[in-house]
């Protein structure tokens, strides 16, 4: 397993990193243990969750992977894993029951504390921006919580550049722990909201990059084609899915896809996975699976050298992404 540095820091996480929203949803307990054990034989590190995971299913009411892992924790050296999770979502009833202002931050931290088991969280990240509180009240927040020991690293997913380089700004002049780490959401598929800005102020600033659905939610697997666009998958209701389902270019990038991952004898969510470790400036791509057969799969891509004609075919079909 390759190792890399966060960002500036002196973290060195997995050059994959575990996702975790499966847990709890797609694959029960044992699973995900199974899941877990195999990560860390294979040198993964590196797993990312979050309170919210997953609220959204019927039944569940929020912090179910969060709850799994702090079992399987429970059975292993602390020190082995690097455990990410986030903070924003609609967690519990009242004006304060989501958000990033300092209430909510800190109850979610110690919630979250809990339910992992453990007494400090490797990485905790903001979910997502929150427009009704000041940043300087968040990274207050979040800083309070590196200074009391329960936090080592904080960190942002789905912030827009100048929001991310305003926050920076914030933290610099207030003297506030920083976000040393960024969660974009980045794949073949899914490349200008990341490479337009954001790219390049994580490059200039030092800030780690750990991008969330490097397979587009399952299309770079290659299990959604012409003929078959309703594939049986946890994910049908997926915002993206929706979108991709009936662009006819996305298959012109699946035909490529598969064309480039037939000659190297590998499955196609191994060409994507490599793709995304050959780009500057990536520190651990998430990768999810339902099952450890899925881990197995994404694993080969840490072996898979792709060519620069390759890697420039891949580019120029998806630019328009």
């Amino acid at each position: 397993m390759d190792y890399r540095r966060m960002g500036r820091t002196g973290l060195r996480v997995s050059a994959l990193c575990l996702g975790t929203m499966t847990f709890g949803w797609s694959a029960d307990e044992p699973t995900s243990f199974a899941i877990m054990d195999r990560a860390l034989e294979a040198g993964i590190n590196f797993f990312d969750t979050a309170d919210a995971y997953s609220y959204w299913i019927k039944g569940n009411k929020g912090g179910e992977s969060e709850t799994i892992i702090g079992k399987w924790l429970d059975r292993k050296n602390r020190h082995e894993v690097i455990i990410a999770t986030k903070v924003r979502a609609p967690l519990w009833e009242g004006a304060n029951g989501q958000g990033l202002s300092r209430a909510h931050i800190v109850k979610a931290a110690e919630d979250s504390l809990r339910r992992l088991g453990t007494d400090y969280i490797d990485l905790y990240q903001a979910h997502y921006p929150d427009d009704e509180t000041p940043l300087d009240e968040t990274l207050s927040a979040f800083d309070q919580l590196v200074r009391d020991g329960k936090v080592r690293y904080v960190g942002a997913s789905n912030y827009p550049a100048w929001m991310l380089m305003k926050a920076l700004w914030v933290s610099d002049v207030r003297h506030f722990a920083r976000f040393d780490c960024l969660q974009p959401h980045y794949s073949l598929l899914h490349r200008a909201e990341y490479e337009r800005e954001l790219e390049a102020a994580c490059h200039d600033q030092g800030i780690g990059v750990i991008p969330y659905s490097p397979l587009a939610a399952g299309f770079l697997t290659g299990k959604y084609t012409r003929e078959n666009r309703e594939p049986d998958t946890s994910r049908s209701e997926s915002g993206l899915i929706k979108r991709l389902i009936n662009d006819d270019g996305v298959y012109d990038v699946l035909d490529e896809v598969r064309r480039i991952a037939q000659s190297h004898d590998v499955p196609m969510a191994q060409i994507a996975l490599a793709w995304m470790l050959h780009r500057h400036g990536i520190t651990s791509p998430i990768i999810g699976a339902r099952t450890v057969e899925q881990l197995e799969e994404s694993l080969g891509a840490l072996t898979v050298l792709l060519s620069p004609e390759e890697i420039s075919k891949l580019e120029a079909i998806t630019q328009k992404y």
